[in-house]
């Protein structure tokens, strides 16, 4: 079927008398993904931060321990704008520690002076500045449209932007998250042995630990590990069974496309929750070396 063009016409959402930041917001909540940032999981909507007001929308990658902290202003920027935006960045990461954090500001119109001053500031701060197209096509339709046009999200964490699938070795992951965490991966890969046939052993990634058979491209676990946990991803056959029981086990799972699920686990945590990690790390090791 062929293609017809439709012209458009630019509008505000600030001044159109049918719109407002309360049913942008809702846009957004409907469907995070239309921020051109990633399928993102909504946390928080208008969350009260301590002595500092309300931050408009608390993100987070569903894929790793990424938040996004998102200001949004009808019309143009303005400096209160981004002191929010930042401000806000700055409580949440220094509440939680154990996340990487972003800072996103999206306004209707992001003018050269203040992209000016983002831009300084983005050398120190993971910042995304994002600009909202609304344009009416037809009588009775809108499109959102938004283009980024500046992405710091490379200065996150520490791991500095580094592509995570490049090699990387034990010393360089404990100087970064400390040995205690990497002992997490030692007892899971401890606990893998008990029954794998062959052997698996640790490899280390710049954004990940993976737990493999040597030379065999697909692994058996992932692990992201952080200062005070480690996340691990798997994929068993049983999802939702096993989702239930980390659930009830207090261990907090997250399903994942792809069939895969996620959670925190600490050193404490791998001792007192021993018996259903046990059985679920056994099963992954079946599962991935009958395949």
């Amino acid at each position: 079927m062929a293609l017809t063009y439709t012209k458009h016409e630019r509008i505000s959402l600030r001044h159109h008398p049918e719109f407002s930041e309360n049913w942008l917001h809702e846009r957004i909540k409907d469907d995070s993904s239309i921020l051109g940032l990633g399928e993102l999981e909504i946390l928080k909507h208008e969350h009260i931060q301590p002595g500092a007001g309300r931050l408009d929308l608390l993100l987070a990658e569903t894929e790793s321990d990424v938040r996004y902290e998102v200001e949004i202003m009808l019309g143009p920027t303005d400096p209160s704008h981004i002191v929010r935006c930042i401000e806000y960045w700055d409580i949440e990461r220094r509440r939680y520690p154990a996340y990487d954090h972003v800072a996103v500001l999206v306004a209707e119109e992001i003018t050269a002076r203040f992209l000016n001053v983002i831009s300084l500031l983005s050398g120190t701060i993971p910042l995304v500045a994002i600009q909202l197209n609304a344009l009416r096509v037809g009588d009775n339709n809108i499109v959102l449209d938004f283009v980024n046009v500046l992405d710091q999200r490379a200065l996150r964490g520490e791991i500095g932007g580094e592509p995570d699938g490049e090699p990387a070795d034990r010393a360089s992951w404990e100087n970064r998250v400390g040995v205690g965490t990497m002992q997490i991966c030692d007892k899971v890969a401890s606990i893998a042995n008990e029954v794998a046939n062959p052997r698996l052993e640790l490899r280390y990634k710049k954004g990940r630990v993976v737990l493999s058979e040597p030379g065999n491209f697909f692994n058996a676990i992932r692990f992201y590990p952080k200062k005070a946990f480690a996340v691990l991803q798997l994929t068993p056959a049983e999802r939702e069974v096993w989702m239930q029981r980390l659930d009830e086990a207090d261990l907090e799972p997250q399903s994942q496309k792809n069939g895969r699920l996620k959670f925190r686990v600490t050193l404490d945590q791998l001792t007192a929750k021993r018996d259903v990690l046990t059985e679920l790390i056994h099963e992954m090791v079946k599962e991935h070396q009958a395949g």
